[in-house]
């Protein structure tokens, strides 16, 4: 099996300032230039492999031998895998990762306030998002940060903390995988998930769905520091563009921190936080709890 042809560092910097830029130009409050050089770190460094087991093992041991050997690791370095043979998603829920699909995990060294690294999940959602529907595909966020297309997950994320012993660093992993033009699931996933390919009705280049995606990571992830930075920690214009993503809002809910074996209580959505939370209202107890962390389930009307 050969490498798929993911992009390289020199051609996102080409795609960003031919294409991305002048699409950022027109909506951003900010200086794009500046958004784009505060994410500048995200994919500097791109590794691809046919085939791993998990992406995220795989950036753990590159974080811990840079470590061993006295080297800094490169933050914001992405490895790409053509198929992972052990990918595991939220709770350790096996991850079906075949050829044809996005399969990468960003590393971060862990260099933000802690209200902005809540945010870092969200911004992979976004930009998740936003590269769907640059391909034509109605893309919608349901919190925290899975992408659906006609009800179905398109895209996961999955965020953990890493903490190398070797050198005392913290690292966010944010692992993405996104159904582009893999259109069998399992049995269980068939009613769930679908690809770009299948809503779409015919294949797209991985190449430059890979290539989208990484600038919009770099956009989102930059915004996210500039606001921190620039901006006094106001991240109002990031939220902004999560909330016009964010359809769970009005929607009736199971929540729960394992929703599928574990749910804990339905819920109307009310909204979403400033920081990222969920207000829900709870319809047993008529009270509003606002959560940082667990998932939803959509529930008929």
């Amino acid at each position: 099996m050969g490498v798929a042809p993911f992009p390289s560092p020199d051609l996102l910097t080409s795609y960003i300032a031919q294409t991305e830029m002048d699409r950022r130009s027109a909506g951003s409050p900010f200086p794009p230039g500046d958004i784009f050089r505060y994410g500048a770190i995200v994919a500097s460094h791109i590794k691809q492999y046919p085939s791993l087991p998990r992406a995220m093992d795989e950036a753990r041991n590159h974080i811990r031998l840079a470590a061993r050997e006295g080297r800094s690791f490169a933050s914001g370095s992405v490895l790409f895998a053509q198929t992972l043979t052990g990918g595991k998603g939220r709770f350790r829920r096996p991850w079906h990762a075949p050829e044809g699909g996005l399969w990468l995990v960003v590393a971060l060294f862990n260099q933000w306030l802690p209200q902005t690294t809540r945010l870092l999940p969200l911004a992979a959602g976004v930009s998740a998002c936003q590269t769907v529907r640059q391909f034509g595909l109605d893309g919608e966020l349901k919190w925290v940060n899975d992408v659906l297309v006609g009800g179905k997950k398109i895209c996961g994320i999955l965020s953990e903390t890493f903490i190398c012993q070797e050198s005392s660093e913290e690292f966010i992993l944010v692992g993405i995988g996104l159904n582009v033009n893999n259109t069998q699931f399992p049995e269980d996933l068939t009613s769930l998930a679908t690809s770009m390919k299948t809503c779409a009705g015919h294949a797209f280049d991985l190449h430059g769905v890979a290539l989208d995606l990484l600038a919009k990571l770099r956009w989102n992830i930059g915004l996210l520091t500039y606001g921190e930075e620039e901006v006094e920690g106001d991240h109002g214009s990031f939220m902004a563009s999560y909330r016009a993503l964010c359809k769970s809002c009005g929607q009736r809910v199971s929540f729960g921190f394992d929703v599928q074996n574990n749910p804990q209580y339905t819920a109307t959505v009310k909204a979403i936080c400033a920081d990222g939370g969920i207000v829900l209202h709870h319809l047993q107890d008529g009270v509003d709890i606002v959560e940082h962390g667990g998932e939803l389930i959509y529930l008929d009307p």
